[in-house]
């Protein structure tokens, strides 16, 4: 028996179980993908599986649906993988250790991916049933979305009949969404010139932050480790004759950084002002962000002296100059939709190797143009820098449809249901809705999902309640599209 049995939906809790028991992190979803097909198998159903792991799952519709347009079922099969300090997870061989506590489920010391994984685990349990009605089905379950929906984009969509889309990525029960932003990975790259220093090897770590989703929780003004951590080395610089040797943050391009660390060497004779610097702006920090990021720590560690391959003079002033400098968080609000997030940017990984600084962004926007020009200007700081900026996964921005009768259906059948209209909704963060709105000409498409908090983190938790309203919605919905 699974912790999860006994939970209703029954099917919708058990596939999710199994689900959580195979990894499948991004770039990793060849199991996942497979289990997927074994299904298929299992169950006489017609299936592709192509090259990038992406499953699409075949259905005929239900007695007195068999002439119905098709509808798509669509999910994906990644999920972000980020762990607490010290757990012993591997996300590569692991499955998940789930907890159910107070109505909600989540992962021990780890993200649950409920985002997608309550999506597959919805179209697998009804493609296993034979008492809920509906129309063709084609169930389309793709890879890699967290990194750029790369499975989306090389999807071949010309086997699909359907017009018809029910997105179920979506984290906000009564919440329906027709519209979001369009995105790429901008990868920023410093060259680094290297030459031995002598001193006291230090660690300097910045950690605890909140941390997010870079579209769902861009305007909430937490912290962003990696910009943060540029921040204290440029005032450090004041105070303490340091030298650079690497710095490190972020997991994710699109999760805010909650951590973020810098190797330095500095005169052993400044360790005093180094304690200093580190509590002054411990304090400021938290000051600061004492409500978005309340555990917010930095903290230095002092090593034993040594000589050490640090950034010279002139790489260490490039690489804080564009730590301090580049844009981050929100850019511009939509004048259109009030509280809409129109265009971000979130500086998501900072890493370094023996001859670069690399620092890795989302780029999002619901306007081309916006988009453009902050790759644009990403582009020319670092050239200026010394440096250049490669582009990845651009996708395009789902446009909102205004004679939508999908939507129409599903704002009647949600007051049915509920007792009060759903919020229709544009949202900042990318749905690979947008990419087969491109593929699929008059595509009509609702995105919509049960209650999770806190994605891409390790305190993410999946509201029990809210899946099975979501489930008798989803399946009300497929019953009045005969």
């Amino acid at each position: 028996m699974g912790i999860l049995s006994g939970l209703e939906p029954a099917k919708v809790f058990h596939y999710f179980e199994a689900i959580c028991g195979i990894p499948h992190g991004s770039y990793h979803t060849k199991q996942i993908s497979d289990y997927c097909v074994r299904f298929a198998q299992e169950h006489g159903l017609h299936y592709i599986q192509d090259e990038a792991n992406n499953v699409i799952l075949f259905h005929p519709g239900t007695t007195g649906y068999e002439q119905s347009a098709p509808v798509i079922l669509q999910g994906h099969l990644d999920m972000v993988c980020e762990k607490e300090p010290g757990c012993p997870m591997d996300f590569g061989k692991d499955g998940l250790h789930l907890r159910l506590e107070d109505g909600y489920v989540s992962a021990d010391g780890t993200t649950l991916g409920g985002d997608d994984g309550i999506a597959v685990a919805c179209a697998l349990a009804i493609l296993d049933s034979d008492d809920i009605p509906h129309p063709p089905l084609e169930v389309i379950l793709t890879t890699d979305e967290e990194v750029g929906m790369l499975g989306a984009a090389a999807l071949d969509c010309s086997p699909l009949q359907s017009r018809i889309m029910l997105n179920l990525d979506s984290e906000d029960e009564g919440i329906l969404l027709v519209s979001c932003a369009g995105g790429l990975q901008a990868d920023c790259h410093i060259p680094v010139t290297r030459e031995n220093a002598d001193g006291l090897s230090v660690t300097v770590t910045l950690s605890g932050l909140t941390g997010g989703h870079s579209g769902v929780e861009i305007h909430k003004g937490r912290a962003n480790a990696n910009q943060l951590l540029g921040r204290f080395l440029n005032e450090l610089g004041e105070a303490v004759r340091f030298r650079l040797c690497s710095v490190e943050g972020g997991l994710k391009d699109n999760a805010i950084p909650r951590k973020a660390a810098a190797a330095l060497v500095i005169p052993p004779d400044e360790q005093a002002a180094l304690t200093d610097a580190v509590s002054h702006w411990q304090a400021v920090f938290a000051g600061e962000y004492g409500v978005t990021d309340p555990a917010l720590a930095l903290t230095a560690e002092i090593g034993q002296a040594a000589t050490v391959s640090a950034l010279d003079e002139r790489s260490q002033r490039n690489v804080i100059a564009a730590l301090v400098n580049v844009p981050a968080g929100v850019q511009r609000m939509s004048p259109d939709i009030p509280g809409l997030v129109q265009t971000s940017l979130n500086p998501g990984i900072l890493t370094t190797s023996e001859a670069e600084v690399t620092l890795v962004f989302s780029v999002r926007s619901s306007v081309r143009s916006e988009k453009e020009a902050l790759y644009n200007r990403l582009e020319n700081l670092f050239t200026l820098l010394g440096g250049s900026v490669t582009r990845h996964g651009d996708y395009p921005a789902w446009e909102y449809r205004r004679d939508s009768r999908l939507r129409e259906l599903m704002v009647q059948v949600f007051e049915q249901q509920y007792g009060h209209r759903p919020e229709v909704q544009a949202v900042h963060a990318g749905l690979e809705c947008g990419l087969f709105a491109g593929k699929l000409p008059g595509l009509d498409c609702i995105s919509f999902g049960p209650d999770m908090d806190d994605i891409h983190t390790t305190k993410e938790r999946l509201n029990v309640g809210s899946v099975r309203r979501t489930w008798n919605y989803l399946l009300e919905v497929l019953k009045q599209l005969k």
